[in-house]
């Protein structure tokens, strides 16, 4: 706090033009006239009891991501249980069970669909639990609020009320959205991150009203009280309308004295301020979504089956009960050894119309086995122990922050293997929002030899592109592949990145650092250069007085940057007073630093409009000098006609920086007499004290008139530090063939910088940039700017269409202001339109609420799976409005007050990741894999029921129609528990058509997913075909064998529980034998529980068969003595196992000879081990097993290639014919 107290006398509102406009006479200003609805809203400072009740009746500042209450727990999962068609029928089977009609006990179709429909209820109470525990460890935050006679103490977050005074200290979080009455500073200023409501890196900064300033110690507030009257609750950001009643006085309220919940207090000791909305009311909770009921596609594409087996099921049922009907009415009276009771009304053959009615709900019931029970509970377990090696992947794992992989709901894992677009958040999910110092360009010379890590990344694709590209070319016309290599520009030499030691700082280069810059030939320029750096800025140093090194508290990171980079060139920034900067400078010359005052005349601050910040100071030589750093388009446009000696080469270096993915700013400055700066600072003034609307435009006005006539010094590079693995990861996705999309609330410049070092743009990629101007929005009507976007986005699509270049590719950028009219219902589709057609997608300074409706376009107008990926509470929207949401949770270097932020990203995901770069494994080995895996059960689980089901109908048809079962009541439960729910279980789970390896290796293989090749209607259907001929050779085989032939060494035939027996045994090794034919990998559990299950069966059957014939039946000593010693028994079971596998291996066989596919491609290469033998045709595979992109450092390489072949070609066609000497 005496920290905060020292800081305190600096007005820091002397050192802002634009950010903190507020003149002598503000107080004076009009308060806000409104009324009607919207602004209906009354706060009582300091009275929160006052707001409890009606008519007020605010809410509280509880929150809650759950999908469940107490209340809503019980009817919203049942509700979710039996929006699932089989669920709902297998209730209506087990309400029909009661009756006289079903074929089985209640109990036996009443416990199964409890079990299941428990199970998947207490899964999702469970995980709802865990968001429950999650919401609480942020409700239950302390705040600093004042509970009476000026003493403040703690109270939970979720315990605030509207109208608390609260005291915010240094890096915590606001807990509600706050009016700002007073700051540690004594004019009132206060410093806010936003960085989780709009992505923003650079600090907000906010000034308290003049009247409320005196409240400055917690005794102030013993007797404060005022009346607050503003705008409704709103998911508007950058708005705020009000007036504040103090004093018998009304002054008006607008954004900037507006503090919103979720942002942070920075380089500031501590603010008060009363509480204005809370909880849900709040803004940024306004932005939020409900949590919604996510489904994947292949969950509701089953739906459709069980239509369709259901629709097979009510044929059948009606076929049996019209026979039933005819057999009852014409045979049932021939058949006296068959005749009923005589009160039944199930066999009545004066009503045969009744009795097959009654034999149809039978049927039904009977036939039930078509649509397996156990389907969802083997799903369920598949999907919970999948969940399972996603969170203990070690490949997943970040060590530094001893995050693993979290899949935090396992309903959506097969969803994984088919994205198609992918949309992500920028700070803090691609970026670590660190900067370091990387390059310049001084006086036409660039300076710093290291590489960014764009760059390295480049180089390392460039040397394997070269090598597996040009030995192929040399097979093919002779040329050498080391011409290429000469002429390659990117180079592999720093492929070890080592780490900077100091944060912010990675420059390498011998002839700046150390003081040797003084042997260079502009000195005098570099010298200008580093004073640019350690003066240029609004940042406070902050000294450890342990090590005496300083820190510093910048507005940007860019900023800390830049003063860390001029403290190691030797110019160290170490004090500011409210007029003066102090640098200590090093210079060879002398041995100890001489510490130079630079008093600080004027100081025209950053903004996103102006694009460019500047400083007038006064040297220790009285010369007066404007200092000035800025976008390279707007500095080069104001130098003057002598100041553009190192122009020429100073751009050509901002290219190359650009082209390396790394943010650039331009230096320069203008020498000033002390006359003219008198007469500009005079201007510079009355404009500053005017009262008017047009103040501002004044100030903008008498700024450009000084910032003009400027002389170049140089440019500088700083690396926005990517989080490991980025470039890699979306290169590796991009050759996947998914489409990646970012939306970010920072502004454009930094969106497209991040957009070239993550290879999403690159040179020659033609940027279609959407904007409306500022000026012309402000003037014109909305009509007139939405015609203005309008005619853009139809100029971009036309542009498109007309492009007839096969390796152009275009860049969409638009901003949030613009996307308020792009995402209009009569102009969203044409916009989308243009989106999908470019290779890449930037919206910046977007709202999270824009966010999520961008994902929401995306996933209703595409059709195509969606997945979302962010860090913080501005990206929970999109997070939960796309098909799967990804929320990171271990970003590097993560400090302890960001938790909340991050909490809230996670909680609201379907799975959380440490680090983007985990997304390449999450989706192209495990997404790939439980597609795979959930397609080929589910087919499988469709033709084993099948195949099982249809052996009923068959017998009933050949029984009369009866309803009797051929099978043992036993056989028939135990079929989908135990004898092949085990199997296919462990397909689900361990199937693996290739290694996780071989999936990075051949990211084209993840397109099996979105292309839905294993999961259509053809591979469905023929699944069914399968079943319905194995069903058909399953039981006519068994009859025909069967039929006339003696069975017993007697001469007995076979009896029916021998019939059903065998053909049960058969259908056990023919549904086990086909999934050993499906698996593609084997591990021992597999073998153990596929095998085992045929084992198990006979097992059953001999300890069945030991009990007494009160319980085993028809079953008693049937394997004993009669099924094993004959050998027709054993034959059979042979002969049908064969027949109903051959076509399956057929099948398989013609296609991977005539029509394979990439797997089955890879499986052979890997068998034969063609991967080690001949690694030239191994490389030349996995380059051709990419999908082709325009994005991606591989795009990148493959332009570069394709300029250098050019280059190449055109030298070759310049040079004279050879004349070909005959052999001597």
């Amino acid at each position: 706090m005496a920290r905060g107290r020292i800081r305190a006398r600096i007005r820091r509102s002397h050192l802002y033009t634009f950010a903190c406009i507020r003149t002598q006479d503000a107080e004076l200003e009009e308060p806000h006239q409104f009324e009607g609805p919207g602004y209906s809203r009354i706060v009582y400072c300091n009275e929160p009891r006052r707001h409890e009740k009606k008519p007020l009746n605010y809410c509280t500042n509880y929150i809650s991501t759950t999908k469940y209450n107490i209340i809503t727990f019980l009817p919203k999962a049942i509700f979710e249980q039996f929006r699932r068609v089989a669920n709902l029928y297998f209730l209506l089977a087990a309400i029909l069970s009661l009756t006289d009609v079903a074929p089985f006990s209640a109990l036996s179709m009443i416990a199964p669909l409890a079990f299941v429909v428990g199970l998947s209820m207490a899964k999702e109470a469970l995980e709802d639990w865990r968001r429950f525990i999650q919401d609480m460890k942020v409700n239950m935050r302390k705040a600093k609020v004042q509970k009476g006679d000026g003493v403040f103490g703690h109270k939970p977050w979720m315990k605030l009320r509207v109208g608390d005074v609260v005291k915010v200290e240094k890096d915590q979080f606001f807990p509600a959205d706050l009016l700002l009455l007073s700051s540690s500073y004594e004019d009132g200023i206060c410093y806010v991150e936003t960085m989780n409501l709009d992505g923003e890196t650079n600090l907000k900064v906010k000034r308290a009203l003049e009247v409320t300033l005196p409240l400055e110690d917690d005794m102030a507030f013993k007797d404060f009280s005022g009346k607050i009257k503003c705008e409704d609750p709103n998911p508007n950001l950058y708005t705020f309308v009000g007036n504040l009643e103090y004093d018998r006085q009304i002054y008006p309220l607008d954004l900037s004295q507006i503090l919103l919940r979720d942002s942070k207090l920075r380089n500031t000791a501590y603010v008060y301020g009363v509480v204005i909305f809370t909880g849900p009311d709040s803004k940024v909770m306004q932005n939020a979504t409900k949590s919604p009921s996510k489904r994947s596609r292949i969950e509701k594409q089953m739906d459709k089956i069980i239509y369709v087996l259901f629709s097979l099921l009510v044929l059948i049922s009606l076929i049996s009960s019209i026979g039933f009907a005819v057999k009852t009415e014409y045979q049932m009276p021939d058949w006296w050894y068959l005749q009923p009771y005589i009160d039944s009304k199930l066999y009545d053959p004066t009503r045969p119309a009744l009795s097959g009615l009654f034999h149809l709900v039978t049927a039904l019931i009977l036939y039930g086995y078509l649509i397996p029970i156990s389907l969802y509970v083997s799903i369920e377990v598949v999907k919970v122990l999948q969940a399972m090696f996603i969170n203990q992947d070690i490949h997943m794992y970040d060590e530094e922050t001893g995050t693993p992989a979290q899949a935090r709901t396992s309903n959506l894992n097969e969803e994984l293997g088919q994205v198609d677009t992918i949309l992500s958040d920028k700070t803090g999910t691609l970026t670590c929002n660190q900067m370091d110092f990387l390059k310049c360009s001084i006086a036409g010379m660039a300076y710093g030899t290291r590489s960014s890590e764009v760059e390295l990344a480049a180089a390392r694709q460039m040397a394997s592109e070269l090598d597996v590209r040009d030995s192929i070319s040399s097979n093919k016309n002779g040329t050498d592949a080391s011409e290429i290599e000469l002429e390659t520009v990117v180079t592999c030499k720093d492929v070890k990145d080592q780490k900077s030691p100091i944060k912010g700082f990675s420059f390498e280069d011998s002839r700046l650092m150390h003081g040797n810059w003084v042997k260079e030939p502009n000195a005098d320029v570099i010298l200008l250069f580093f004073r640019i750096l350690a003066l240029c800025h609004t940042a406070i140093p902050e000294e450890n007085e342990e090590t005496g090194a300083f820190t510093y508290e910048a507005e940007s990171p860019d900023e800390g940057a830049f003063l860390v980079a001029a403290r190691e060139f030797g110019f160290e920034f170490c004090r500011r007073t409210q007029s003066s900067i102090f640098v200590r400078e090093r210079h060879p010359s002398s041995e100890q630093p001489i510490e130079r005052e630079y008093k600080i005349l004027n100081l025209l601050d950053f903004t996103s409009k102006r694009k460019r910040m500047s400083v007038i100071i006064r040297g220790e030589d009285g010369q007066i000098f404007l200092l000035c750093k800025g976008a390279d388009s707007i500095i080069f446009d104001r130098l003057a006609k002598n100041g553009r000696m190192f122009e020429e080469p100073t751009t050509k270096h901002l290219n190359d920086y650009g082209e390396a993915g790394l943010r650039t700013l331009a230096l320069a400055y203008r020498k000033l007499e002390e006359a003219e700066y008198s007469a500009w600072n005079n201007d510079f003034l009355k404009a500053k004290t005017s009262i008017g609307g047009d103040r501002e435009a004044m100030l903008e006005r008498v700024s450009d008139l000084m910032e003009r006539d400027l002389t170049l010094v140089g440019a500088t590079a700083v690396e926005d530090k990517l989080q490991k693995g980025v470039p890699q990861c979306i290169d590796k996705l991009a050759q996947a063939g998914l489409k990646i999309w970012v939306l970010t609330g920072d502004k454009l410049e930094t969106a497209i910088n991040i957009g070239f070092a993550c290879s999403l743009l690159r040179q020659g990629m033609k940027q279609i940039c959407i904007t409306t101007n500022t000026d012309t929005s402000a003037q014109d009507s909305n009509e007139a700017v939405k015609e203005n976007v309008v005619m853009q986005i139809t100029n971009a699509s036309q542009m498109i269409k007309l492009e007839k270049d096969p390796h152009a590719a275009f860049a969409l950028i638009i901003d949030g202001k613009t996307l308020t009219y792009a995402l209009e219902d009569d102009l969203k589709h044409q916009f989308l339109n243009l989106a999908v057609g470019c290779s890449s997608v930037i919206c910046c300074r977007v709202s999270p609420r824009q966010k999520a409706l961008v994902t929401r376009l995306v996933k209703e107008g595409t059709g195509k799976t969606t997945l979302a990926i962010g860090d913080g509470a501005n990206d929970v929207g999109m997070i939960q409005e796309a098909d799967i949401g990804v929320g990171i949770s271990g970003v590097e270097g993560m400090q302890v007050y960001k938790i909340l932020s991050f909490l809230q990203a996670v909680m609201a995901s379907d799975f959380a990741i440490a680090q983007f770069r985990f997304l390449e494994r999450l989706l192209v080995v495990h997404g790939h894999w439980c597609y795979k895996r959930i397609a080929q059960m589910i087919c499988y689980f469709f033709y084993k029921n099948i195949a099982f089901g249809l052996t009923l109908f068959y017998f009933e048809a050949f029984t009369g129609f009866s309803g009797q079962s051929v099978y043992d009541d036993w056989y028939m439960l135990l079929f989908n528990v135990i004898l092949t729910s085990l199997p296919v279980i462990s397909l689900g789970v361990f199937e693996q058509d290739v290694s996780s390896e071989i999936c990075l290796q051949f990211p084209a293989l993840y397109q099996q997913g979105p292309k839905n090749l294993f999961f259509d209607w053809s591979r469905i259907f023929g699944w069914m075909g399968n079943g319905l001929y194995s069903s058909l050779i399953i039981f006519f085989l068994n009859v025909i064998i069967f039929y006339d032939q003696s069975f017993r060494s007697g001469g007995q035939t076979a009896d029916m529980s021998a019939v059903g027996t065998t053909m049960f045994t058969c259908i056990i090794w023919a549904v086990n034998c086909q999934i050993a034919l499906t698996m593609s990998h084997f591990t021992w559990i597999q073998h153990l529980l596929v095998w085992g299950s045929v084992a198990t069966w006979y097992l059953f059957l001999l300890l069945y068969g030991m009990m007494s014939p009160v319980y085993s039946g028809n079953a008693f000593r049937l394997l004993v003595e009669a099924l094993a010693p004959a050998p027709i028994y054993w034959i059979t079971t042979l002969l049908v196992t064969i027949t109903c596998n051959l076509p399956y291996l057929a099948h398989l066989s013609f296609q991977r000879c005539f029509h394979p596919m990439d797997h089955h491609i890879i499986q052979e290469i890997k068998y034969y081990k063609k991967d080690v033998e001949d690694r030239h045709m191994w490389t030349r595979e996995r380059s051709k097993a990419r999908q082709e992109t325009k994005i991606g450092f591989t795009a990148r390489v493959d332009a570069t290639i394709r300029q250098l072949r050019g280059r190449l070609t055109k030298k070759y066609s310049t040079l004279p014919p050879q004349v070909a000497m005959p052999p001597s």
